[in-house]
């Protein structure tokens, strides 16, 4: 069995209380911090762990805390993303549903390292359960005397606030929360400057995602060096990975970083195989916006190893033959999908996400939306299929934020990996409304040229 350091407890009855999780030795992390650490060496056992941010970036969280600018006299903030909103990433969620005093946790262990007084969780605005779940567990701290006030009487003070968005995918960028939190419309800043020297109200502020956040509790319980002998490389620790798709137990897995993916996917301790006992056609490993990999190129590198769960063993190859580890939404499509309909859904999903500031994405995911309509339906022609490969290209790396190239990605990776079915999908238009394209030569193995 995989260790498991934030889902340890998820079973325990009662679990989302104080009291119980206290029982299991919750909040002990604050009391060593508070206690018997200063703020830099919090941070600097965080540095130690190599804990990487889990949003989706990978940027090591320790080195993130340490960019916070700190002029005097100004307040700094930490703010949790918790506006979940990458489809097939649903991770965040789970954590604050069933154990919210782990993120409560890890919000009073990361503010006083960053000598934050007030900091902000927030919370995608369709997941209200989750809000008032939050809400609960804070007024629970708060009673208890773990927030708010001289907390253990150690002269730290810190309020949390639990803050709705509205609902929009692109105030998962930090400058577009950041914007939305303010109470404006949602749209991504210019960057320089940073939000660790002009973040929210223009002060020094950390954004980062709620499992991030929610680590640094066993990182600080186990010491940051026994953290980093937990993984392999610059992977190191736990990960939780929500699994969808055509699997026989979709959910979400907390992980060893390092576990190859053929495991992953069909050993009975996590996905459990592919349903109905069918064939494996492709893999989304991070959410909808990394390169989706063909059977053989998610099972095994190019260069024929196995394929590991690990930002640096799913990056191999670079985008020609490999993907990205991303937020871990780990999507499974079994032999009878259908690519070219899948691109169009997630094309159709970044269209309508599109804050509309950059020309590029604006204009451009609404052209690969319209494109790829066609092709799905039968009325396609050969020269669309370059022409959504130069439109992907015409918006990646062209756009203030990150949404231009979590649009063109997929449908670049998915011409580039199945180009075979939007063909067939132009010649067959009409079979193509029945009848899926099927495997083809996706699953077959990798001729490894020695």
């Amino acid at each position: 069995m995989a260790r498991k350091l934030l889902l340890e407890h998820i079973q325990v009855p009662g679990i989302n209380t104080f009291e119980v999780y206290r029982q299991k030795g919750g909040y002990r992390a604050v009391e060593k911090a508070l206690k018997t650490l200063s703020p830099e060496e919090v941070v600097e056992e965080v540095k130690k762990s190599g804990l990487r941010g889990r949003g989706g970036a990978g940027f090591p969280t320790g080195m993130k805390w340490s960019f916070l600018a700190k002029p005097e006299g100004v307040p700094r903030y930490l703010v949790c993303n918790a506006d979940e909103s990458e489809p097939g990433t649903f991770k965040d969620r789970y954590l604050m549903t069933h154990i919210p005093h782990a993120l409560i946790e890890g919000m009073i262990v990361a503010s006083y390292a960053l000598g934050a007084n007030t900091s902000y969780i927030y919370v995608r605005g369709e997941m209200m359960p989750q809000i008032r779940i939050l809400e609960r567990a804070i007024e629970e701290a708060k009673a208890a005397g773990f927030l708010g006030t001289n907390i253990l009487g150690t002269g730290y003070n810190l309020e949390l606030y639990v803050q709705p968005g509205g609902g929009a995918y692109i105030c998962g960028e930090e400058t577009a929360l950041l914007e939305s939190l303010e109470g404006k419309r949602g749209n991504p800043r210019i960057k320089p400057p940073f939000p660790a020297v002009a973040g929210l109200y223009n002060c020094p502020t950390v954004v980062n995602n709620v499992e991030s956040i929610a680590a640094t509790v066993p990182i600080l319980n186990m010491g940051g060096e026994e953290y980093a002998k937990i993984g392999i490389e610059r992977s190191t620790g736990t990960k939780l990975i929500s699994a969808s798709g055509n699997i026989n137990k979709p959910g979400v897995y907390e992980i060893e970083l390092g576990l190859p993916v053929e495991e992953f996917i069909y050993s009975d301790e996590y996905c459990g195989g592919i349903t109905n006992g069918k064939r494996l056609k492709a893999v989304v490993a991070g959410g909808s916006s990394v390169p989706i990999l063909p059977a053989n190129l998610i099972l095994k590198t190019a260069k024929g190893e196995n394929r590991l769960m690990t930002y640096e063993s799913l990056a191999d190859g670079g985008f020609a033959t490999g993907t990205m580890l991303g937020s871990g939404g780990f999507i499974v499509f079994d032999e009878d999908q259908c690519i070219v309909r899948n691109t169009w859904n997630f094309a159709r999903f970044y269209h309508h996400e599109s804050c509309g500031q950059c020309s590029p994405c604006r204009e451009g995911t609404g052209w690969m939306e319209k494109v790829l309509h066609r092709l799905e339906y039968g009325h396609g022609k050969m020269s669309d299929i370059d022409l959504l490969v130069d439109v992907s290209k015409k918006i990646e790396g062209n756009t203030i934020c990150p949404l231009g190239d979590a649009a063109a990605w997929p449908v670049a990776s998915a011409i580039r990996h199945f180009r075979d079915e939007f063909e067939w999908h132009v010649i067959h238009g009409e079979e193509a409304q029945h009848r899926n394209f099927g495997l083809a030569h996706y699953a077959d193995p990798l001729t490894v040229e020695g």
